[in-house]
């Protein structure tokens, strides 16, 4: 089977990917904000958990939609 077959171009521009991520991740930082604010009880640790986690996730998230964006499987 050939592997290149499975995969297509783009169909989104690489920008709009990143502000669809930039839009999707700050609603998420306010949720894991919020979230960590409920269960340790401290604004400062809450930012720092939220912070740091979401960083995280954005690069995950934005990496796994380019490479789904990129498979042709079940289009």
């Amino acid at each position: 089977m050939n592997l290149h077959r499975q995969f297509r171009a783009p169909l989104q521009a690489r920008r709009r990917a990143v502000v669809k991520t930039a839009c999707y991740r700050l609603v998420m930082v306010l949720v894991s904000i919020t979230v960590a604010y409920l269960v340790v009880g401290d604004v400062s640790d809450a930012l720092s958990i939220g912070l740091l986690t979401n960083v995280v996730k954005t690069l995950t998230y934005y990496g796994y939609e380019r490479l789904w964006d990129r498979i042709a499987w079940g289009l």
